[in-house]
């Protein structure tokens, strides 16, 4: 049953003791005074709804601990500790100063039970919501949108540790494969002397590339046998964990391999794949872990959190993690799903801030359907050759459906949105600054090419890049507070760590609140 807090104090309450030694506009202070108007029982009413059994801890208690806890970036044994231990954490969760903090697994039991609920994000939902009752952000019609790459929890596997560990897997998940794998399995063993059992690496010559193609040959080709030997039609229909681990051996089992060098990809002879999977699963044990590269230069491995930002104040309005790769994971796809569901935003124009990232074509169009600006930096384009003609130097008449080049040749442009000069490129006076290729240029046209025109044409007015450079930065903030000792995701898998993103997010909201001079009065929540 859901536990209340006693309004009566205990005679060593730390915020009676020493509650003034506080700092002015800390969190601490902050919930030390306003917990329980802030996450008030009703808040939590529907993870508990029978009234039976033991109490659990005070909703208040459990939410102002992982508000600390994302804070300052704690696991739950530290998050414990400190309620134990440190006299701001006591003095913020109303305990007294002999009160031992509950067990560590509390927050376990909490995060899953907020997770399955209808309303997994409420904390960060409560702290926007105090966001819009002080008017910080109305009629503040700017968002600038951004987004950082979170290190993953787990460490990054190759292809013939992921092949083992995910037959292992398939062992303990589905019943009757652990004898399957001891009838079928046998390469591994036959070549290594060391069966699925072990878990140490495959003794094998790790410098000599043939004795790396046979050790990969005998791992795919076990894993091959042992989804055959299973019913996996049925294993799959079924679901849960054993239709997970099927789906995933065959997953490994291809992403990385491909037919050895003079095979037909029958005869069973593989190696690992000169290129990489562009959605390569990179560990087993966290599968939903990606590559991703921020920069040509720089790759991490992890997860992409995504953020929405009122520049003027810094307060994240919208936030959501995601796999770090993929289309549907791009920054323009989720920038413009986010913005476009912000509540906070009010009727009327807005200016959308951000980076070549969010400046696609189908962001451009959504922007526009909203009648919103796009402040966002143009993508540049690349000419065929250096210095020559661009798309932009090529006339679009959308209107006759023709593309007019700089010698003003026109051809139509193609169902597949394609102006072809081919021949007309040969005798052609500027074709040395146009195309190297020997049938002449070849324009492939976005679908929302005349926006994407329009839009570079406006990023060349000097109010619309004063406006970027006095609004664009303050998301660079916002992000270095959300990274600042938490580069690194604690859980496995999206859906736990957005939970914990959201969480991070509110409490750096509500201490960015305290900084703009957050209080509250006769009239409800207000900015000083």
């Amino acid at each position: 049953m859901q536990g209340e807090w006693s309004p009566q104090r205990d005679v060593l309450d730390v915020e009676s003791l020493a509650g003034h030694l506080l700092a002015e506009g800390s969190v601490f202070r902050f919930l030390a005074e306003h917990r329980q108007r802030l996450f008030p029982d009703a808040l939590f009413a529907d993870l508990f709804p029978s009234g039976r059994g033991r109490p659990s801890i005070p909703g208040e208690v459990i939410a102002s601990v992982i508000v600390l806890q994302s804070l300052h970036g704690l696991s739950d044994r530290e998050a414990v500790e400190a309620l134990t231990f440190d006299l701001r954490w006591k003095a913020a969760c109303g305990f007294p100063i002999d009160a031992k903090g509950f067990d560590a697994s509390s927050l376990t039991v909490w995060r899953r039970r907020l997770a399955s609920s209808g309303r997994p994000q409420r904390i960060f939902e409560v702290v926007r919501d105090v966001i819009a009752a002080t008017g910080a952000v109305k009629g503040r019609q700017r968002r600038a949108l951004d987004s950082t790459i979170l290190d993953d929890a787990v460490a990054r596997q190759d292809t013939v540790t992921q092949l083992i560990a995910q037959v292992r897997r398939v062992g303990r998940e589905v019943p009757g494969a652990h004898q399957v794998i001891g009838e079928r399995c046998t390469r591994l063993a036959a070549l290594t002397g060391q069966g699925y059992d072990s878990t140490a690496k495959p003794r094998i010559a790790w410098d000599d590339a043939q004795a790396r193609d046979e050790l990969v040959t005998a791992l795919v080709n076990d894993a091959l046998a042992l989804l055959d030997g299973l019913d996996v039609e049925t294993i799959t229909a079924a679901g849960g964990k054993p239709a997970e681990a099927i789906a995933l051996l065959a997953l490994v089992a291809g992403q990385d391999v491909e037919p050895a060098e003079d095979s037909d990809g029958t005869d069973g002879q593989w190696r690992i794949a000169r290129r990489v999977a562009p959605d390569r699963v990179i560990s087993t044990v966290d599968p939903e872990a990606r590559h991703a590269h921020k920069t040509v230069e720089r790759r991490q491995d992890g997860f992409k959190a995504h953020v929405v930002v009122e520049p003027d104040t810094g307060l994240a309005t919208m936030v959501e993690l995601t796999k770090a790769a993929g289309p549907d994971n791009s920054d323009a796809t989720v920038g413009a799903r986010l913005v476009v569901a912000d509540p906070t935003i009010d009727t009327g124009a807005v200016e959308v801030l951000g980076d070549s990232a969010y400046a696609t074509g189908d962001m451009l169009h959504t922007l526009e359907g909203k009648g919103w600006a796009a402040l966002v930096k143009p993508w540049p384009t690349r000419p065929a050759v250096a210095g020559g003609f661009g798309n932009d130097d090529f006339t679009h008449d959308p209107a006759a459906g023709t593309l007019t080049c700089p010698a003003g040749i026109t051809k139509t442009i193609t169902k597949t949105r394609k102006a072809v000069f081919g021949i007309a490129c040969r005798a052609c006076p500027f074709r040395q600054r146009c195309t190297t290729a020997a049938k002449g240029r070849t324009i492939q046209l976005h679908p929302h090419d005349l926006l994407q025109r329009q839009h570079r044409q406006r990023a060349l007015d000097a109010d619309f890049q004063a406006t970027y450079r006095q609004h664009r930065p303050m998301v660079e903030r916002t992000i270095a507070w959300l990274t600042r000792g938490s580069r690194k995701v604690p859980y496995r898998g999206v859906d736990r760590n957005n939970n914990w993103l959201h969480n991070r997010i509110a409490a750096i909201n509500l201490r960015r609140l305290l900084a703009l001079g957050l209080t509250h009065g006769p009239t409800g929540w207000t900015i000083a």
